[in-house]
């Protein structure tokens, strides 16, 4: 028996094996020491350490944490961009909105990657449908996977000590983001990697 016929399902077998760990989606609650100790250091890298009051956004944080179950979810964001890039006084960076955006986005993406996250889905709006009177107006549509609720948290720690996140707040208008759980979903990426990696082993294999 040609030795390929052994070590080569065995190199993709710890592949696919060492992708399901790396994913994920299935791990422990956070506890209120791990939420104070990841907030508190996102203050400290944000130089609020010193502050006694906790910010809108930290509370946001510590609201998402709660009845976690350490499972995968997803966050949905509605952005409505600026008409110009609204930067601090004295920034170098240009006026361009989707210039702004796409700044942010070359940053958080490795961060996402790196805590098993990744962007699901993003469109553009285009009109109105269902629209009630008075309902905010929305220029995107997007969906994020997360690995965890503790993974958002310490992401988020990095983004707080990197500063990039002024990209986004110069780039958008108004958003709305809210996390959402997984009932019936085809979007199958544990499978589609299984798939992907099995035909290369074929094609090798033979």
């Amino acid at each position: 028996m040609s030795i390929n016929y052994i070590f080569i399902p065995t190199v993709f077998t710890l592949l696919y094996l060492a992708f399901l760990f790396w994913y994920g989606g299935k791990g422990k609650p956070l506890t209120a020491v791990e939420v104070d100790a990841l907030l508190a250091e996102i203050k400290k890298r944000a130089g609020k350490q010193d502050s006694e009051e906790e910010s809108p956004i930290l509370q946001q944080f510590r609201d998402l944490t709660e009845n976690d179950d350490g499972r995968e979810y997803y966050m949905v964001n509605l952005l409505k961009f600026r008409k110009k890039a609204l930067y601090p006084e004295g920034s170098p960076f240009g006026d361009d909105p989707m210039i702004a955006n796409d700044r942010y986005n070359r940053g958080i993406i490795p961060l996402l990657f790196k805590h098993g996250g990744h962007p699901v889905f993003l469109g553009q709006v285009q009109g109105r449908f269902l629209h009630p009177e008075h309902a905010d107006d929305w220029d995107q549509v997007g969906m994020v996977r997360y690995r965890s609720r503790r993974d958002m948290l310490k992401m988020a720690v990095e983004i707080a000590g990197l500063g990039f996140d002024i990209h986004k707040w110069a780039s958008l208008e108004k958003t709305q983001v809210f996390p959402v759980k997984p009932v019936v979903s085809l979007f199958f990426v544990r499978g589609a990697i299984a798939v992907f990696l099995f035909m290369v082993m074929v094609v090798l294999a033979t």
